[in-house]
């Protein structure tokens, strides 16, 4: 059964990584890339960058290839509170291979689970990740 999802485990290390990050204690912004590893039919770490905007972001995304990111995001409210939110963004840009885009599209509920997160987020174009479109959706939040 060939079109059935594909669902990728969480790679134990990545967990770990993962955890640490939502207690992070840094109030820079902070991401950490995650992709498939299709042999292991694995979620597993890619890249991770401290003190980077999310046009910075934006630049280590394939074009053409699906990723995970979240994202630690220091969010200025309108009235001036400010808040870290962790933010997942699935990246999944058209004109990536479809068999590829299975295995993504069916372990991004797991991973965001495992991440317990609840900002999530999906773009179609690494163009679309911009500092005015995260806080249009972050603002959907209170």
């Amino acid at each position: 059964q060939s079109d059935s999802l594909v669902v990728c485990d969480v790679d134990p290390e990545l967990k770990e990584k993962l955890r640490k990050f939502r207690f992070r204690k840094e109030t820079d912004n902070a991401a950490i890339i995650m992709k498939v590893d299709k042999d292991r039919q694995m979620v597993v770490l890619e890249e991770e960058f401290q003190n980077i905007s999310p046009e910075e972001l934006k630049m280590e995304l394939p074009e053409r290839q699906p990723r995970f990111v979240v994202y630690s995001y220091k969010y200025v409210h309108e009235d001036g509170r400010v808040s870290y939110p962790l933010c997942f963004i699935f990246s999944s840009p058209v004109g990536c291979k479809p068999e590829q885009q299975m295995m993504y599209a069916g372990s991004k509920n797991r991973l965001v689970q495992t991440a317990e997160l609840t900002k999530v987020f999906e773009i179609r174009t690494t163009d679309d990740l911009t500092e005015a479109w995260l806080q249009e959706k972050l603002s959907f939040f209170r």
